[in-house]
């Protein structure tokens, strides 16, 4: 019997590498990889052995036989891939390993090659694999500087509690921390108690490494109210993120706007909506547990400004929200054209995952119905957020108004400036040439601040290696001046700018 790869795929390919008959699609070598929601196993040619399953760093692959109540669709899904997609040929066999380990880079380097020591700002996922590659593949000493006192980037504070195999990744990650040759500092904010020239005086090239950590803005009249609050707040708060007080967030309105479609905003909505009680022994902070105890919260509102057939949500959350137990999705159906789009999508398209999805025309002026209830409403675009202090409703277009306490404004993140470096402010990156930071010598960046916030767990894999690679090329040749201080001096000045 097949396996099946499910909801929690991250896309980090280790599975691709370990498999010996090249059963899953798409590879880091086909086109379709680098925008693919996931990735898939073809059930014709798999051979149950289960090396994919033991290397998946999230635990989303499983024999097909054990796939319970709604996760059974996925060897479905797995299967449907195959018949619409025909993969470029792989022309050499993957090779077998007898333990599944994490797959190595190729790295050809001069037989004198020096050991370098590089700072990597922030251990997220992208810091962990650039982290991952010069210590598996070059013997490079790695000090990782993290802002926080606790590890983890947006592993730990951006992953939804009720998605532990998603989180499960930063196991994998953790046993980086321990390697012989590298060496975290916690505590210490590069820009604030540390300077960038300090760094790099002590290293001899400084990856960073920081993420997008701030949210895009709608430009509209009313951002600012009370009650309107970014998505990367309500989600650190709920994540018990220590830069967000456990009073942060009151969840009194019963109606609860989220502006945007992706998956940031599904996590949003199903954490609202969802009965407290599921939540219970995930890692979601006590202080946000008890909160949604109390919450009155009885109508997520998911507003789109895009259709069904264009939502940048992925298809297995969308698959998620249909199977919430106690809370009913319905899509309003203010639009026709929605409604004509779901009915006319063809199997494997993304609005035909709501075939079946009641839909009804809902009317925002009367209270939210008994129970709890997540509204898609696509093909709205929010106008202005309405309020003398705090927020009263949202102005769609159309001129419809949608009454509601809390908005939450989901359309994606965005890079912040980085000390001592150059910034796009259109982009919200840091400008560079394959990871090489233009204007600053051996200083180089990898992730969401490189390439802006796009890409899950998985890209920055790809990400980190390009990096890498144009960090060695830069080495070998020559470029990057020696440190003047040594380890030892480094520490010491770590250990002061921690305590500043």
């Amino acid at each position: 019997m097949a396996f099946a790869i499910t909801q929690t795929c991250c896309s980090d390919a280790t599975c691709v590498s370990v498999c010996p008959v090249n059963c899953i699609h798409p590879t880091p070598e086909e086109r379709a990889f680098g925008s693919t929601e996931m990735l898939y196993v073809d059930p014709k040619s798999c051979i149950d052995c289960g090396a994919c399953a033991d290397a998946c760093p999230v635990d989303a692959i499983f024999p097909v036989e054990s796939l319970m109540g709604p996760m059974k669709e996925y060897a479905e899904i797995n299967a449907a891939y195959f018949e619409q997609v025909d993969p470029t040929p792989v022309t050499e066999p993957a090779p077998l390993f007898h333990e599944w380990e994490a797959p190595t880079f190729d790295r050809v380097l001069p037989s004198d090659f020096k050991a370098l020591r590089v700072a990597i700002v922030g251990t997220g996922p992208a810091a962990m694999y650039a982290a991952e590659d010069l210590l598996l593949n070059t013997p490079a000493e790695v000090t990782l500087v993290e802002r926080l006192d606790v590890p983890g980037g947006l592993v730990k504070w951006g992953v939804a509690p009720d998605h532990p195999s998603t989180k499960k990744v930063g196991e994998s990650f953790a046993r980086l921390l321990d390697h012989p040759r590298s060496r975290l500092h916690t505590g210490v904010e590069v820009g604030r108690n540390l300077s960038h020239e300090e760094l790099a005086a002590h290293h001899d090239a400084v990856i960073y490494a920081v993420g997008a950590s701030t949210d895009r803005r709608l430009g509209i009249e009313g951002e600012d109210l009370v009650g309107s609050v970014a998505a990367t707040r309500f989600v650190a708060w709920y994540n018990g993120h220590p830069d967000l007080a456990p009073d942060a967030f009151e969840l009194s309105a019963e109606r609860v706007v989220v502006v945007g479609n992706g998956n940031v905003a599904v996590d949003v909505a199903r954490i609202l909506a969802a009965d407290p009680a599921t939540l219970e022994g995930t890692s979601i902070a006590p202080h946000a547990l008890e909160a949604l105890r109390a919450s009155k919260v009885r109508e997520v509102v998911l507003l789109g400004r895009r259709g069904p057939d264009c939502a940048a949500y992925t298809t297995s959350e969308l698959r998620a929200l249909k199977h919430l137990d106690g809370v009913d999705l319905v899509v309003d159906d203010h639009d026709p054209a929605v409604g004509g789009t779901i009915d006319a999508a063809f199997r494997g398209d993304k609005a035909a995952v709501l075939q079946g999805v009641r839909r009804e025309r809902i009317e925002y002026d009367a209270a939210p119905p008994p129970g709890r209830r997540i509204v898609l409403r696509f093909n709205s675009a929010p106008e202005a957020i309405a309020g003398d202090q705090e927020v009263r409703a949202v102005q769609v277009s159309g001129g419809q108004e949608l009454p509601a306490g809390l908005v939450i404004r989901a359309i994606g993140y965005r890079g912040r400036p980085v000390a001592d470096l150059p910034f796009d402010e259109a982009t919200g990156t840091v400008p560079h040439d394959a990871g090489r930071v233009h204007g600053c010598d051996a200083t180089y960046v990898v992730g969401w601040i490189k390439r802006g916030p796009s890409g899950g767990i998985g890209a920055n894999r790809g990400c980190a290696e390009e990096t890498v690679g144009t960090l060695l090329a830069d080495a070998v040749a020559g470029r990057l001046p020696a440190p003047s201080g040594s380890p030892r001096s480094f520490r010491r000045l770590a250990r002061r700018a921690s305590r500043t």
